[in-house]
């Protein structure tokens, strides 16, 4: 959720019940960290990708000064930043996408997973969607798993609960959320989308020269863009020219076609947690 998940966005879960994350994507810097931490109110999170971390330097030393209760790092395979994380007395999260990524991340004392499904929007890899996943991961590991991908309805919320997640890691569906930095042509192209709407690529990724590795392509709202040069990756790399004009990706999962509004995050959580709360009492 990096330039979507801010302060203002973390602080506004948190208060509302959840555990905000202030999301720090690609172009994650140490003053863009401090700038949105100067927002966040009571217990938050922090979500850093492991490449741009360990290019940034001064990045990860920053979010453990900041006093996280959770920090999440994905998209790696150097653990070592676990420790340092627990040394500091913070928590620690990853996403995986297979049970044997599970009990790696779990064998390396990380204490929450993040099993994401092929559901999910931005990036990450596509391999199994998040309830076959979550039975995957859940019969791989004792430490809790949240259930992320696809979660943006009292439905699927219970869905995953019910699955024997430990929560649900919900980013689009706040993303449209007046809290969030999404701009209003992005919020407005959400809440205008269907499910079938979005599509996986690395189109924009390629042609804004970030090193995202292949495994990691990032699921989007479908555009011309992305229909004129998914599947045609390594000539938009090679034509400077290809790549000209905004680009702007909007990242969504399948549950975007839940979005029905701008309702505020205190609202969406509200829904959620009661309509789910409505639906599993149905089985006690």
């Amino acid at each position: 959720m990096g330039g979507v998940a801010g302060g203002r966005l973390a602080a506004a879960v948190t208060a509302a019940g959840g555990l905000g994350m202030v999301g720090m994507g690609s172009a994650a810097t140490r003053v863009s960290l401090a700038a949105e931490l100067r927002y966040v109110r009571g217990r938050f999170g922090i979500g850093l990708v492991d490449w741009v971390m360990r290019a940034q330097s001064g990045l990860f030393e920053d979010a453990l000064a900041a006093g996280p209760a959770l920090l999440s790092v994905s998209f790696g395979t150097d653990w070592s930043w676990v420790t340092a994380a627990h040394d500091a007395g913070i928590a620690t999260a990853t996403q995986v996408y297979d049970a044997e990524g599970a009990r790696r991340a779990a064998g390396a004392g990380v204490d929450v997973l993040v099993a994401r499904g092929a559901e999910g929007g931005g990036h990450g890899e596509v391999r199994l969607a998040t309830l076959p996943l979550l039975d995957e991961v859940l019969d791989a590991v004792s430490v809790p798993v949240l259930a992320g991908g696809g979660v943006a309805s009292p439905r699927s919320l219970a869905a995953v609960l019910a699955a024997g997640a430990s929560g649900a890691w919900v980013g689009t569906r706040l993303a449209a959320c007046p809290e969030a930095l999404t701009g209003g042509a992005s919020r407005q192209a959400l809440i205008a989308a269907a499910a079938t709407d979005t599509r996986v690529t690395r189109v924009f990724d390629v042609a804004a020269g970030l090193p995202w590795p292949q495994r990691f392509p990032s699921r989007v709202l479908t555009d011309e863009f992305v229909t004129r040069w998914t599947g045609r990756e390594e000539e938009l790399a090679t034509d400077p020219a290809a790549g000209a004009g905004p680009l702007a990706p909007v990242d969504a999962g399948q549950g975007v076609g839940m979005i029905r509004d701008d309702a505020t995050v205190a609202d969406v959580i509200e829904a959620l947690s009661v309509g789910a709360q409505s639906l599993l009492a149905r089985w006690s």
